[in-house]
């Protein structure tokens, strides 16, 4: 256990190994009701190391924007072939919120059903999207991390980059009801990483919805910008009973709004996708 215990400190260096400390000391000993650990926590912050800060080379702004406590949505676009984008958000969030939370991204639905990937997500802080779940990791005031395009925005033709695909509005419903702030969230880069040349609609394994085919094995190094945007009140912009539809959808439009605005400005001020 020693030996194992000093690995993994090596592999976090001593500001990734602080922020591990830091989470252990918020979650305590064992696994929470959706099995996560602080140990699962100090081992994504160790495997995404490299990818992070090597081959992505992560350029995030506006963390500062995540409130620090309470219950909060992080709501941003999806990209890429593979959810290489969410591993590097959830990295992100990880290393720059002050303090450090643990975020609670929403994993497809499928993801539950895969060998071992599964568990390691679910002890990095991840948890499946039912209804019942996402409401409890907001009524006890925690980070809720979301991608409103799914499976749609992942698997997006090249032609469509950053162009959100269908936003669906169950975050805005919950912001509604929670009363919990939106922070607005781009993410640059990950659409050039794998472009995909085509999908095998009719593979269904673990229950994916289709088996997609990139140009190229492994994703580029391209450069990945995260961008985070003041967050947004919905409860007030939008008073009114939180079961409206047409409320929901005018207040999912609005966190739309915001994130396409961010995806723009980012990709005006970048010069060169590896760069």
């Amino acid at each position: 256990m020693r030996q194992r215990r000093t690995l993994l400190q090596r592999a976090l260096g001593r500001d990734l190994e602080a922020r591990a400390d830091a989470l252990a000391g918020q979650m305590g000993d064992g696994y929470d009701c959706f099995g996560a650990s602080a140990d699962g926590t100090a081992r994504a912050l160790a495997l995404t190391r490299g990818l992070y800060e090597r081959w992505f080379r992560v350029d995030s702004a506006g963390a500062h924007h995540v409130p620090s406590t309470g219950p909060v949505i992080v709501a941003a676009n999806h990209s890429g072939t593979l959810p290489f984008d969410a591993a590097m958000l959830h990295a992100d969030l990880l290393r720059r919120t002050d303090p450090p939370r643990l975020p609670r991204s929403v994993v497809d639905r499928f993801v539950p059903r895969l060998p071992w990937f599964s568990a390691l997500v679910a002890r990095a802080g991840a948890i499946n999207g039912t209804r019942r779940n996402v409401e409890h990791v907001l009524a006890t005031g925690q980070l809720l991390v979301v991608f409103p395009e799914g499976t749609v925005g992942i698997g997006k033709p090249f032609a469509e980059r950053y162009r959100l695909q269908t936003w669906r509005p169950g975050h805005a419903e919950l912001a509604l009801r929670h009363r919990a702030p939106v922070v607005p969230t781009a993410i640059v880069g990950a659409e050039e990483q794998m472009p995909i040349l085509a999908r095998l609609e009719r593979f269904h394994a673990f229950g994916a919805p289709y088996l997609p085919i990139p140009l190229v094995p492994f994703p580029l190094p391209v450069r990945y910008r995260v961008r985070y945007g003041p967050p947004l009140a919905l409860h007030r912009v939008f008073p009114g009973d939180p079961r409206d539809p047409a409320l929901i959808r005018a207040a999912a439009a609005e966190v739309e709004g915001a994130v396409q605005a961010l995806i723009d400005e980012t990709l005006a001020a970048r010069e060169g996708v590896f760069r």
